[in-house]
């Protein structure tokens, strides 16, 4: 299977990249670099290294024009699109919107977007190394520590959500788990992989939104990493189908993410 319509790169946008490195290496085990990178110019991007030698993603430093432009703390994921001006007319034609509009770098051509329930996303056509145009991104990964495990989005819609991701990256949706008062959690799937879940704004969400579930290697020891290194725990940790942990929490620069992993 090829790339198309996958999470291909997850950024974590903080005004505080060298207080990021500290937390999710404690956490997750990630290093962050402790210098921008040259090739993003005159961005403050840093990239994300796992212990494997692989990237999980990069860090983006917000500055104060972009703070008080509105960026907020947050961890966003790229999408794979083949033309990424194709894909702005029709999520505009679609109810989307464009809240960054496309934009070549030497990575590739990329744009931000909202779905039309307001959930921000970016979509991407990379540009592979020379020699590398075969290769696939492995950010994501359904079973491994230090890669995203999990695409969690929470929106004011479920339904038409579904029907959003389904005709713009054809996604499938099958099966679901019952909250009760709460809804249905629904899952979706790429192919025949399982790459997350679609669920109603719970009480005190503040607006739509996906979380990206980040692998540990053990729920307990990374729930103790999150308090010991000024992050705050929101959720869990809690079981989950197949016998793993979740939880959620609040970095110390208020981005939200998500962990899962095994209880050791």
């Amino acid at each position: 299977m090829t790339d198309a319509s996958n999470f291909i790169w997850y950024e974590l946008m903080t005004p505080d990249p060298a207080g990021a490195a500290r937390f999710y290496g404690a956490v997750v085990g990630w290093t962050i670099a402790s210098e921008r990178d040259p090739a993003a110019g005159d961005m403050d991007y840093r990239m994300i290294g796992r212990s494997d030698g692989g990237n999980a993603g990069g860090v983006l430093a917000l500055g104060a024009d972009m703070i008080a432009g509105g960026a907020r703390p947050l961890w966003i994921g790229y999408l794979h699109v083949a033309d990424v001006d194709a894909a702005l007319d029709a999520i505009k034609a679609d109810g989307g919107s464009v809240q960054m509009p496309a934009t070549d770098l030497p990575v590739g051509r990329i744009a931000m977007v909202t779905d039309p329930q307001g959930a921000p996303f970016y979509v991407m056509a990379p540009k592979p190394p020379e020699g590398m145009e075969g290769m696939e991104s492995d950010v994501f990964s359904v079973t491994e520590a230090q890669h995203v495990r999990w695409n969690e989005l929470a929106t004011s819609d479920p339904e038409a959500a579904i029907g959003f991701y389904t005709r713009h990256f054809g996604w499938g949706q099958d099966g679901a788990m019952d909250m009760g008062e709460m809804g249905a959690y629904r899952f979706i799937q790429r192919g025949d992989v399982g790459i997350g879940a679609v669920m109603p704004l719970m009480p005190g969400m503040p607006a739509s939104m996906w979380t990206y579930y980040i692998g540990v290697d053990d729920i307990d020891r990374a729930q103790a990493a999150v308090t010991a290194n000024g992050g705050t725990i929101t959720n869990g940790p809690m079981e989950i189908p197949g016998g793993e942990y979740a939880m959620n929490g609040i970095d110390p620069q208020g981005a939200a993410f998500g962990l899962v992993g095994p209880r050791k």
